[in-house]
């Protein structure tokens, strides 16, 4: 009798998992003193965006433009077709937003903050108000330059750091009733949505909501404009946590959840791996006749939008490669990786984790700091003195003043957001971040607030200048 030999398997789970990419080029990285870094934070006013790169170490600022192309992309940059008019490139991304986003006509801009001006020119009267899930600075600023007013028509999980509803992104939609029956449909020219939410923490809206927000939205005759920014990581979120989508791609359930809104702009900077760029597109023709109009106007001829033929090359194969399910998986899952380590040593952060980055609890780090002495913003500097580490305040600072008032709005969520590049950093480095953070959180009772000595009109935390005390 011959002894039966058994086969043993990993549980899949329980597998690691790898980048579905190999290094080809390398950038030199500085690593500098702390005493360096404390001058240079004296200097920038203890603004992390008012550092010089060359005095970071590992940037984790942000995920917009950062993110490192691939050799497909870099070829493509040689062919760009830099024609003033009818550019071969802008049809190659037409083409592609319409096969991955599925929406009809397609407007180029510079960057998203180009696209949120053309909708808020073609969309917003004066004293209109705009319904969103969340606010974001650059969306909101625009909807208020317009005169519309933004209301915040999230479910009130999103408010709560703690709180693990998979879907935190999700309209109420009993508040998007309230404020329709207050001021009128008439009042409302769309609903704002942004997939995911990045000023929740990343957090995604489901399949279903949108469903029933569509619903909603059509008994009042209300569209629906889609920030498509991370769309995509919105669809994995979908695959991996809403019933009978685990089976499909994220490209098909992309494309599904675009296919329920009737409009969307893009910053292409961050889901589409390219350094510059962003679109708008539509479905009504009438809507996109007024948008190729005024783009001319404030970016450039609507085949171009103030972009090269490269930048627009880069940005078509980009759409193709960002949707990969190994991709968007590798990639949401460095971000999961730094959250759990932090979670491992009891650092409060945003949970679920979400899908751009990892968003420290500032008011339980530095729960002795008054919110009007910017507990988020000391946060991201003691970060930066640790380890020269470059994070970003998601708090007061970022939510800026109320325009009737004049005074701080200030927002239940005051978090640090250590935001992950794609393709660019390796598990070593955040490795170095997650000791960073924790050295950060061993001297937390020696933490200090600050006050603002200098306050710009509009987007403050780009330039605002701080002091300790």
């Amino acid at each position: 009798m011959t002894d039966e030999k058994r086969v043993r398997r990993r549980d899949a789970t329980k597998k690691s998992w790898a980048e579905p990419w190999k290094v080809k080029m390398v950038e030199p990285a500085r690593w500098t003193t702390r005493e360096h870094r404390e001058r240079c934070l004296e200097e920038t006013g203890f603004n992390t965006f008012l550092l010089r790169s060359e005095d970071v170490t590992i940037d984790l600022l942000t995920d917009s433009g950062t993110s490192a192309m691939s050799d497909r992309q870099w070829a493509g940059l040689m062919l760009g077709d830099e024609a003033y008019a009818g550019s071969r490139n802008y049809y190659h991304l037409e083409a592609n937003v319409q096969k991955y986003y599925g929406y009809r006509y397609v407007v180029p801009t510079h960057q998203g903050r180009g696209a949120e001006h053309l909708i808020a020119k073609m969309f917003i009267k004066p004293g209109d108000f705009i319904p969103g899930n969340m606010y974001f600075t650059t969306t909101r600023v625009h909807q208020e330059l317009a005169g519309g007013t933004f209301a915040d028509v999230i479910v009130d999980e999103a408010h709560d750091p703690a709180n693990e509803h998979p879907f935190k992104g999700n309209v109420d939609l009993g508040k998007l009733e309230d404020l329709i029956a207050r001021v009128g449909s008439r009042r409302i020219p769309y609903v704002s949505l942004g997939a995911t939410v990045n000023m929740a923490g990343g957090q995604p809206v489901s399949m279903q909501n949108l469903r029933d927000l569509r619903s909603l939205c059509d008994r009042h005759g209300i569209p629906i404009l889609l920030d498509a920014t991370r769309a995509i990581e919105n669809a994995y979120f979908i695959q991996q946590r809403e019933g009978g989508y685990g089976g499909k791609s994220v490209a098909e359930i992309l494309l599904e959840f675009c296919s329920i809104t009737d409009g969307s702009w893009m910053s292409a900077k961050k889901d589409t791996l390219v350094n510059i760029g962003g679109w708008l597109a539509v479905n009504d023709v009438e809507k996109f006749d007024e948008a190729r109009n005024l783009v001319v106007v404030f970016e450039g001829l609507h085949t171009y939008g103030g972009l090269a033929g490269r930048d627009m090359e880069a940005m078509a194969i980009g759409i193709e490669e960002s949707v990969d399910d190994d991709h968007i998986r590798a990639r949401v899952g460095q971000v999961e990786y730094l959250g759990q380590k932090l979670l491992g040593w009891g650092i409060p952060i945003v949970l679920p984790i979400g899908g751009h980055a990892v968003f420290i609890d500032a008011k339980r780090f530095y729960p002795h700091i008054p919110q009007d002495h910017f507990p988020a913003q000391a946060l991201a500097a003691d970060i930066y003195i640790e380890g020269g580490i470059r994070t970003m305040e998601r708090g007061i600072v970022s939510a800026g003043r109320d325009p009737e008032t004049g005074r701080h709005r200030s927002p239940r969520l005051e978090l640090v957001r250590v935001t992950i590049p794609r393709r660019v950093y390796t598990q070593a480095h955040m490795d170095v971040t997650a000791e960073a953070i924790e050295e950060a959180w061993w001297n937390r009772d020696l933490a200090t607030g600050l006050r603002m000595i200098y306050e710009p009109k509009y987007l403050r935390f780009f330039q605002a200048r701080f002091q300790r005390g």
